[in-house]
């Protein structure tokens, strides 16, 4: 370690320089965000309610749906309102415990995510390709299992993944060079070899990021080959609706973060990977209630119905 290089937790806290390389942008990007965390909460919070409310709801589909809201709301909030303070005053640190908080609960929901919306695929998967026995396949019991299963995943490769990063020596300055505490830009900050740690994060997100894909897109396929046997017009359009939106969520979750974690940003990509990993914390959580309800006769039948129209 370099004698002249201090440790990060030694200090206390770090600096997240965020977007403090464009000041003119800070205040356009509070108020973005402010309104994309706003909406985040207002969109997920009304699935969740409704979900709970409204016993036609009360199906396996919503049931992950309002799991897959319950952790964009703790996604969106394990980061963003560190950012927004950040944006909006001159100070721009976080606490070591801070920081390692942030990065385990960052990494965790977003493992979290990726394993749920495999699950949500397979969901889709049986209601269309063996509806007879959708009620007996998807019992109430076996749904509550996918969802832990989804959740202690997320929860224990976060664990590996912080133990690993925070045990590497940090050496000289602590500017993280992101808007939130993630490993990559955690890890630029070492002053020994990080080989090891790439190639953990490398296999680990081969685990949790290209394997769902695969899972969530060997559902599609089974999918479009049953829709193509259908007959039934009303049938192919209930189809499109809910499954359309589940690969609209896919596409906007999976498509950033292989872009952030399998192939990490150096140099100058490294801005560009802020405003990437920008994309998949504020706006796509934001987005997930509007697409899956936009056009979805039972969220609308129920906000009726809770509404006593």
């Amino acid at each position: 370690m370099n004698n002249n290089g201090k440790n990060a937790s030694s200090e206390g806290y770090f600096i997240l320089l965020g977007f403090s390389k464009w000041p003119h942008l800070e205040v356009v990007l509070f108020v973005i965000i402010l309104i994309f965390y706003l909406m985040t909460l207002v969109g997920n919070l009304s699935i969740i309610i409704l979900s709970y409310l409204d016993s036609h709801l009360h199906t396996p589909m919503y049931f992950f749906l309002s799991n897959l809201s319950f952790l964009d709301l703790c996604y969106t909030t394990s980061s963003i309102p560190q950012l927004l303070v950040n944006l909006w005053g001159p100070e721009k640190t976080i606490t070591y415990v801070g920081c390692m908080i942030q990065l385990y609960f960052v990494l965790a929901l977003g493992t979290t995510e990726c394993v749920l919306l495999v699950v949500m695929s397979y969901d889709r998967y049986v209601a269309v390709c063996k509806p007879l026995h959708y009620s007996v396949l998807m019992h109430p019991r076996f749904c509550h299992l996918l969802a832990l299963v989804s959740w202690i995943s997320g929860l224990t490769d976060s664990a590996l993944h912080s133990f690993f990063t925070f045990w590497v020596p940090l050496c000289g300055h602590h500017q993280v060079d992101h808007f939130f505490c993630e490993v990559p830009a955690l890890l630029r900050l070492a002053c020994v070899d990080i080989r090891a740690n790439e190639l953990t994060l490398m296999v680990m997100s081969s685990i949790f990021v290209i394997l769902p894909l695969i899972l969530i897109l060997i559902s599609y396929g089974a999918i479009a080959r049953a829709v193509l046997k259908m007959q039934s017009t009303i049938g192919l359009q209930k189809i499109f609706g809910t499954c359309g939106a589940h690969l609209v969520v896919v596409s906007l979750f999976f498509i950033p973060v292989i872009c952030i974690y399998l192939h990490p940003p150096s140099g100058e990509s490294q801005d560009q990977g802020k405003f990437i990993a920008l994309f998949y914390t504020v706006v796509t959580p934001s987005l997930n209630p509007l697409i899956y309800t936009l056009r979805n006769k039972d969220v609308r039948g129920a906000v009726k119905r809770l509404m006593g129209w």
